[in-house]
């Protein structure tokens, strides 16, 4: 479970490449970095999506205040033509208040935040994919979009795979992997069905791993009698961990 410990590693060097990440001043190396933390990482993930929040908020209420003190000088002086002043982007003393404001957005979000959803983000991580090194003409579709995958790009690789599995249904291997990238995208819905057919097949090696994000899908749709029952099927060391904690 994610604890208020998480957010007390808000360093003004984290801040500051948030901002320059989303503003598109990172160097393109930190930027390529910081976007595969995005996508491994869903605590880090979350906790930047906080600290962007806090720091448009703070931009915002910037403006507001300077706009205010703009009309009250029209309101004293009654110019005919004024402009607005323009807002500068965040002062490093912007920067520590977000960080004390995401403190306490993070106390605020630990006491109340779904614990479902937690759990989500603290076990969540997409399975890693097949070795895509393999030169079989025969899958070289199922395994192009296995690359699409691995970097992140879950739709182009879910739009790859449901063509093919189109023609095999029953596949395991595709089954499998479509359900894992629809859960990648949070569309836990669209993961089941996907997660089902392989876990229908007693004879699939994802057989386990099926039934793992299937209890992580059920977790985060809030269908935790269905959630518990996959991971007991799944007997996996961190299905056990989530268990101990729904229990």
């Amino acid at each position: 479970m994610r604890t208020l410990k998480d957010n007390t590693n808000i360093t003004p060097e984290l801040l500051e490449a948030v901002e320059r990440y989303y503003n598109g001043t990172m160097a393109l190396q930190k930027r390529t970095l910081f976007k595969e933390q995005l996508h491994k990482d869903g605590d880090f993930k979350i906790l930047v999506e906080d600290i962007r929040t806090t720091l448009l908020g703070i931009e915002g209420q910037a403006l507001k205040e300077r706009l205010e003190a703009f009309h009250e000088e029209i309101s004293k002086h009654n110019p005919v033509v004024a402009s607005t002043p323009k807002v500068r982007f965040l002062s490093f003393s912007k920067i520590a208040i977000a960080a004390g404001i995401i403190l306490v957005l993070g106390m605020l979000w630990f006491l109340s935040g779904s614990t479902n959803d937690r759990l989500f983000a603290k076990y969540f991580r997409p399975d890693p994919g097949l070795p895509t090194t393999m030169s079989s003409s025969d899958n070289f579709a199922f395994y192009d979009a296995m690359v699409n995958y691995k970097q992140g790009d879950y739709a182009t690789a879910i739009s790859k795979w449901e063509k093919l599995e189109q023609k095999a249904p029953e596949n395991d291997t595709l089954n499998y992997f479509l359900g894992v990238a629809y859960l990648a995208q949070k569309n836990a819905e669209k993961a089941v069905p996907y997660l089902k057919k392989t876990a229908n097949n007693a004879e699939s090696v994802f057989l386990q791993d099926a039934f793992y994000y299937m209890g992580l899908a059920y977790l985060k749709s809030d269908k935790l009698e269905e959630a518990k029952n996959a991971f007991q099927k799944s007997q996996s060391d961190k299905s056990q961990e989530i268990l101990n904690r729904l229990n």
